[in-house]
């Protein structure tokens, strides 16, 4: 039975749920020893993993948003028409799985915008969403919102407002709110004017402690962090902040036995690898405990 997570005299609060499909030689960790001509060789698995997340969610009955990789989508399309048969959300993890700032604005443009064709083509369904590949957008690649604008995005989450070597854009809000060009054509986060191109922007969640975001909402941190202490921070974003958490996790997570890669030293590995053998019994509680539906329903967008 889900906890309530009811704030006195309120509606519980629903939480959103999000999933990146992509395989373990995906992951910008490993982006140096795992370069795309390799791919097609390895051995694939995001199939049987991310079915096995589908499994999980059916017994649990909730929907997610499943940020997709059209890579994946190109090379097994009945799973894409299972994510979408099952009630979930399909959205944008772009194509190849490549860092924006590794990409020129053109790169980019390509990229998503054949993401997303892609994936309608496939799927029958509309694509609103996109999330970045480690969450790569930032201050130096600005245009991206521009881009994702012009490709018929609707949301962008994107932005995980911590410091990290691979990502992070600290000093944006926490929650969900809206990316804005100002009057110089730059892009921040703000309240658009009639009229005004504006991307819906929902960061990843993060716990405010000792005047400093702290990453509580999936992934490695997920696997890092003691159960307790994750279902703890999400309490305190639904009960004392009373806002819905965003929540992601990639099917790769929920298997121990994925093949190793060479060669990435030891702090890809760690991030890595850490814990997999707990993560599936983790996301069972986590669906117990919290109740959650899509990033679409989150944002009421129809």
């Amino acid at each position: 039975m889900k906890t309530d997570n009811r704030v006195a005299g309120k509606q519980p609060i629903t939480n959103m749920l999000s999933i990146d499909v992509e395989d373990y030689f995906h992951v910008s960790a490993f982006e140096k020893v795992s370069p795309p001509q390799t791919w097609q060789e390895c051995e694939w698995r995001f199939e049987a993993n991310t079915d096995r997340v589908l499994g999980l969610l059916e017994q649990q009955q909730t929907h997610a948003t499943f940020f997709v990789l059209s890579w994946v989508a190109q090379r097994c399309p009945a799973l894409i028409r299972r994510i979408v048969a099952g009630g979930h959300e399909l959205a944008s993890h772009g194509h190849g799985h490549r860092r924006i700032n590794t990409l020129s604005r053109a790169e980019f443009r390509s990229d998503i915008r054949y993401a997303k064709e892609h994936l309608e083509q496939v799927s029958g369904a509309a694509v609103s969403g996109y999330r970045a590949p480690s969450y790569s957008i930032s201050l130096q690649t600005p245009w991206a919102f521009d881009e994702l604008l012009e490709a018929g995005y609707r949301y962008d989450s994107s932005i995980f407002p911590v410091k990290h070597d691979f990502y992070g854009l600290a000093d944006w809000p926490r929650f969900a709110g809206f990316a804005v060009r100002d009057a110089h054509g730059v892009w921040h986060a703000g309240e658009p004017e009639p009229a005004q191109p504006a991307l819906k922007e929902l960061p990843i969640s993060t716990l405010r402690l000792g005047g400093r975001n702290l990453p509580i909402a999936g992934g490695g941190y997920f696997r890092l962090l003691p159960y307790a202490a994750t279902r703890w921070g999400l309490r305190q974003l639904n009960n004392k902040e009373e806002q819905p958490f965003v929540f992601y996790l990639h099917p790769w997570e929920l298997d121990p036995e994925q093949p190793r890669m060479q060669g990435a030293g030891w702090k890809s590995n760690f991030r890595h690898y850490l814990n997999l053998t707990r993560t599936e019994a983790r996301f069972v509680r986590l669906l117990q405990d919290f109740r959650f539906d899509t990033i679409k329903a989150g944002l009421s967008l129809t």
